[in-house]
């Protein structure tokens, strides 16, 4: 139960301004509302007579509503919420205009009686309950030319063919008998008229639900003997999610048979903690969670301080987008980056205390009706932000995204699942491999734990195949493999700068490849060709085989050292004496061995590029 008492706690930690703002992409719920998209606003005068009514355009639909338990949690069945719901529930006149489904009115108006013959009432609520009572709400909604109507009077269910014939209503929802109401009330003296953002309202609403009686338990959350829930909420990582992280209303499957022989005895939870861990969940995934299909993951601090994302990519770490990347990042060391991440994990540390509890948490469903909570970690704010980063760290790397998009830093675990699979992980309509592998690269970030070596060694193989690959894509591959593999070896303590002390094989046979490719990729600049060198097009095979590849190359560059013995002696013999060098580093059984390069290459490879590319293209060169 942990995971519920700390959503309770971060819950109980927000400031009363947080609860129901509209700012939020998704508000922070009061205790028993739940929200839903609105199709039809009626207006309405503090006596209850009809005053207009228009249509809801999708950015205005979400809607705070009072819910019941039963009705917060419907999956099926005809539970009417307490004041805002579809036509079948709030019109007395849903049959007589051809309803096809049963009308529920009868059953919502005794609700809304009994909330308003209590002590709790409201007066915009008499308002609402009086106009309801005279059951003509769809003849009134008829009348203003909301609700379409066919020629034997009864509701329009189809879109008319013609389309300057098609009523308004049809695009906000194909159905109109299937309209959500939410109700204003026009008291004057009172600017507040939307009865979805009265905050009296709110409060009146949530008295008179604690106030009704419940079964009584201990709450294994508090310790506290209280009403308990029976029913616990839905819609958590999105506005139409049915799955439920709490749900016991089973009885003739497996749910709790078999173990306990009522839900009760498994657990008890007070409603008001589920209410309040539920709707803190569903503010914390849409505020600053991500959704990748329908697994929704999530950090956050339980004392309401703000943390840094760890699963964003450096760039975005500490600029907050990619548009606008600081000149740091055009360098070609990683100290600057290393200072500005330090400044911001300090900046963090110093709201967010050594002590305090942050929360990640990973959230996925099988089944419509079920979810499981996939990955729970609970960290010290020391610990949190000490390894986000040595995660930005240990796989700090050039990484190049496009021409605009080039940084020193970290990937994303979805930057690494793309390089790892290709982007036809995003066709997947349910994104299965993107979900999974973001999954397992939580522990990376999170725990500290190396990178898992088949992932690893999938971005390795993707970045030594350059064909029918965009150069930007095979760009961005390479420099997340590279990242990757200094992070999976970080006991060798690779430098992002080229290190000429380095003897090992594979590094050296990178830059080799590096040293090949330049030297034609020059040789048919100055021709004014444009075509991939024979380094870049044989890369997949020379990291299978590259004593026999590197043969072949080097056969191959003999015409490019010809043209450029006489265009740029001085760049030739440059790149000659650089290859010599690093031949004579081999010992002569590593560089006759065929044996396959492990992802070390590329760094070599990597290294010895970036420290070519900076001098300019130009016959100074030759002087």
């Amino acid at each position: 139960m942990s995971w519920i008492e700390k959503l309770y706690a971060t819950y109980q930690n927000q400031p009363p301004v947080n609860i129901g703002n509209r700012s939020d992409k998704l508000p922070l719920l009061p205790v028993s509302h739940t929200r839903q998209n609105a199709h039809i606003e009626i207006a309405l005068e503090s006596t209850g007579n009809f005053r207009r009514a228009k249509i809801i355009q999708k950015a205005e639909a979400p809607t705070i509503i009072p819910a019941t338990e039963e009705s917060a949690g419907r999956t099926r069945g005809y539970v009417p919420h307490p004041l805002c719901d579809k036509l079948q529930y709030v019109a007395g006149d849903y049959a007589k205009f051809g309803g096809a489904k049963p009308s529920k009115f009868n059953e919502y108006l005794k609700n809304l009686e009994a909330w308003c013959s209590s002590s709790y009432t409201h007066p915009k609520i008499l308002a609402v309950q009086a106009y309801v009572k005279k059951e003509r709400v769809i003849a009134d909604l008829v009348n203003a030319g909301i609700l379409p109507i066919d020629s034997k009077g009864k509701l329009l269910k189809k879109r008319t063919e013609k389309p300057k014939e098609t009523p308004e209503i049809f695009s906000v929802l194909p159905t109109p008998e299937d309209a959500f109401i939410r109700w204003s009330v026009e008291v004057p003296g009172d600017p507040q008229t939307e009865l979805q953002s009265d905050k009296t309202v709110w409060k009146s609403w949530s008295d008179y639900s604690a106030s009704q009686e419940a079964t009584r338990g201990l709450c294994y959350v508090t310790g506290e003997v209280s009403p308990l829930a029976t029913n616990h909420p839905k819609r958590i990582r999105y506005p139409g999610d049915s799955a439920k992280i709490i749900s016991s209303n089973d009885t003739s499957g497996f749910t709790f048979l078999g173990r306990f022989t009522s839900a009760g005895e498994a657990s008890g939870v007070s409603l008001e903690v589920t209410q309040k861990a539920h709707n803190a969940l569903q503010w914390l995934i849409q505020r600053q969670g991500k959704l990748i299909g329908k697994q929704a993951i999530v950090a956050w601090a339980v004392s309401g301080a703000d943390i840094p994302d760890p699963f964003s990519d450096t760039m975005t770490l500490l600029t907050g987008n990619r548009d606008s990347p600081p000149a740091i990042y055009t360098g070609y060391t990683a100290q600057e980056i290393g200072a500005q991440l330090s400044k911001l994990i300090a900046g963090y540390s110093v709201k967010l205390g050594p002590t305090e509890d942050v929360i990640v948490m990973a959230l996925d469903s099988a089944t419509p009706g079920r979810m499981a909570i996939r990955f729970y970690r609970e960290l010290t704010g020391s610990d949190f932000l000490a390894r986000v980063l040595s995660w930005h760290t240990d796989c700090s790397w050039r990484q190049n995204f496009s021409k605009s998009e080039s940084f020193i830093g970290a990937p994303s675990p979805q930057d690494i699942a793309e390089a790892a699979y290709g982007r036809g992980i995003y066709q997947d309509n349910e994104r299965n491999l993107l979900k999974t592998t973001t999954e397992r690269l939580l522990p990376c970030i999170v725990d500290g734990v190396p990178v898992p070596r088949d992932i690893v060694e999938s971005c390795v193989r993707r970045a030594s195949s350059r064909n029918g690959v965009e150069i930007w894509e095979w760009e961005k591959a390479l420099g997340i493999a590279c990242g990757l593999y200094k992070s999976h070896q970080k006991e060798r303590r690779y430098t992002l700068a080229l290190d000429y002390g380095r003897k090992t094989r594979d590094y050296l046979y990178g830059r080799l490849l590096a040293l090949a490719e330049r030297l034609e990729g020059y040789a048919l600049y100055k021709a004014g060709e444009q075509r991939d060198t024979n380094a870049a097009r044989m890369m997949q095979r020379f990291a299978d085989r590259p004593y026999s590849t590197w043969r072949t190359i080097e056969t191959s560059l003999i015409p490019y050292k010809t043209r450029l013995r006489t265009k740029s002696p001085v760049f030739l013999v440059s790149i000659e004496r650089e290859m010599d060098n690093i031949v004579n580093s081999f010992s002569p059984e590593d560089f006759l061995s065929d044996q396959r390069l492990s992802g070390e290459y590329l760094l070599g490879y990597h290294c010895q590029r970036a420290e070519l590319w900076p001098k300019p293209d130009s016959e100074s060169e030759n002087s």
